[in-house]
């Protein structure tokens, strides 16, 4: 069942102010059981036709399938970037209990 498939979803923000903004936001409105904000991270990609290196922090984002696509739409209008990362992984196994509560602390029903 789609409700019951648990993933991580990762992003990656230019400050700890947003990726605070991002975590709070996602948590409070139960679009995420939690969100691990990693920093230190140093990121390189190429936009626009250069090499970039951008000082960036993980955010870490356990929550539902069913959560995503609200999910994928607050990080959108909360994100400063003109293209944030989301891109989420499924949960393969975990501890019963850990996944039962973050069934329990995500929205119960799908989210648009």
């Amino acid at each position: 069942m789609e409700n019951d498939t648990y993933i991580i979803v990762l992003s990656t923000c230019d400050s700890a102010e947003m990726a605070t903004t991002i975590a709070e936001n996602l948590v409070s409105r139960q679009l995420a059981a939690c969100v691990n904000i990693v920093p230190g991270i140093e990121s390189v990609y190429q936009w626009q036709g250069k090499i970039q290196h951008d000082a960036e922090l993980l955010l870490i984002i356990k929550t539902r399938q069913a959560c995503f696509e609200a999910l994928q739409n607050a990080i959108g209008e909360l994100h400063s970037y003109e293209l944030p990362e989301i891109i989420a992984v499924p949960v393969q196994s975990g501890e019963k209990n850990y996944l039962d509560w973050i069934k329990s602390t995500t929205a119960t029903t799908e989210i648009k």
